[in-house]
């Protein structure tokens, strides 16, 4: 089922979501699901649980649209149950990201692109992998939401200033986007 993502202005795009415990959410297996198909008719390659207004610490990620640019993507399809990301080295590298929750703005943001990714897959296994490049960026943008944290809040002050706007449409309603969304509740509904 394909559910609506939640808008910039949402409260709870700006929530710390809960860890997630085995045996706590038994649809789990058809929420993944959801998410997936979910981001697919989005077009996006990441999702996290709170931008389809659930307060959980839970993760999306089907990087293999962008494995022709960023060969590390090939493939790579994953659930992220719990993740915790360790910056390993690196200086900051600056690359353009847009956000489904944030329709209509793409801005360079800094972000270091080698980590280590602890994780539980949906069957509470756990994992650890060693992550570099665009891959890293993905993981790291999706585990930002985990904690209340848009792109946006990368920005330099300056950047900011140039993007209020656009926040602000997007918050009272008047970004339009093409797949289904929900708006914050002080603005006027326009979903699809």
């Amino acid at each position: 089922m394909k559910l609506p993502v939640y808008l910039y202005g949402c409260p709870v795009l700006r929530e710390t979501a809960k860890d997630l415990r085995p045996g706590e959410n038994p649809e789990l297996k058809q929420l993944v699901e959801d998410m997936f198909a979910t981001m697919y008719v989005s077009e996006g390659v990441g999702l996290a649980a709170p931008q389809i207004g659930r307060s959980e610490r839970l993760v999306v990620i089907d990087a293999d649209p962008v494995g022709e640019t960023f060969p590390e993507c090939k493939g790579r399809k994953l659930v992220l149950i719990n993740p915790e990301v360790e910056v390993l080295d690196g200086d900051p590298v600056s690359r353009l990201e847009g956000c489904l929750s944030l329709p209509g703005i793409s801005e360079e943001v800094k972000r270091v692109e080698h980590i280590r990714l602890h994780w539980l897959d949906e069957d509470f296994k756990p994992h650890e992998e060693e992550i570099s490049g665009f891959l890293a960026r993905i993981v790291q943008h999706e585990v930002d939401h985990l904690y209340g944290t848009v792109f946006t809040d990368h920005l330099s002050p300056l950047r900011k200033q140039f993007v209020r706007g656009k926040l602000h449409n997007i918050m009272t309603g008047k970004t339009a986007c093409d797949y289904p969304a929900r708006y914050a509740p002080s603005s006027k509904s326009r979903r699809r």
